[in-house]
């Protein structure tokens, strides 16, 4: 449980009811689709550049080079998504749930993410430089490398989750609660300022610290 001067990311519930069932096969660049549910659609290669995606689910969808640059999701579920890059620099996300899913190369730069929450999924390498993320919960995810720098964080927590490299280079955090997460390397570490660890995760890292203020410790 977070402390009482580290506010938790405030996640909505997203409820979904009475979706059009759709293949995705005319779905096109600057599209605005609403309440449609896409299954086990094969959506890799495309160009939906700008698409904008309201009160949807996206069940098994492969999406694999897909230029979503600038896309909206608002009010979506989506599970057991796959892909080995996933470009969506720029785009829009607001209460949104991720779950189930594997994911490569998450291309995320620039991003705005509002109410996110991802859970139980693989990702190996997240790029979130220059996003701007609000209420975002990562819970019980397997994550090769996470990269915010410059990114503007919020109201984040990272629950139950396994980090290979966390990159925190100029970014800007506030009620940041990294507890209960196992990192192996942290870079930049004047960005974890407004973060919030606990005393295991200190002394795991008063190495790395001691190494970055130049003590010598014998």
């Amino acid at each position: 449980m977070a402390r009482a001067n580290t506010r938790g990311p405030r996640i909505d519930r997203i409820v979904l009811a009475g979706l059009t069932d759709s293949d995705g096969s005319d779905l096109r660049a600057g599209d605005s689709r609403e309440a449609e549910r896409f299954s086990a659609c094969d959506l890799s290669g495309r160009d939906l550049t700008g698409i904008g995606f309201q009160e949807c689910e996206l069940r098994g969808v492969s999406l694999s080079d897909t230029q979503l640059r600038g896309a909206s999701v608002a009010d979506c579920v989506a599970g057991e998504l796959h892909a080995a890059v996933f470009c969506a620099p720029r785009s829009s996300w607001r209460d949104v749930r991720v779950e189930h899913s594997r994911l490569g190369s998450l291309e995320l730069y620039e991003a705005t993410l509002r109410s996110v929450h991802i859970d139980e999924s693989k990702l190996d390498f997240v790029n979130l430089r220059g996003a701007t993320l609000t209420d975002v919960l990562l819970s019980n995810c397997i994550i090769e490398e996470l990269d915010l720098g410059s990114a503007t964080v919020q109201r984040f927590e990272m629950r139950d989750c396994r980090v290979g490299t966390l990159d925190v280079t100029r970014a800007t955090l506030k009620d940041a609660d990294l507890r209960s997460s196992d990192f192996s390397a942290i870079h930049g570490l004047e960005g974890l300022r407004g973060a919030t660890i606990d005393d295991a995760q200190l002394s795991l890292l008063a190495p790395v610290f001691a190494a970055h203020l130049g003590i010598i410790v014998t």
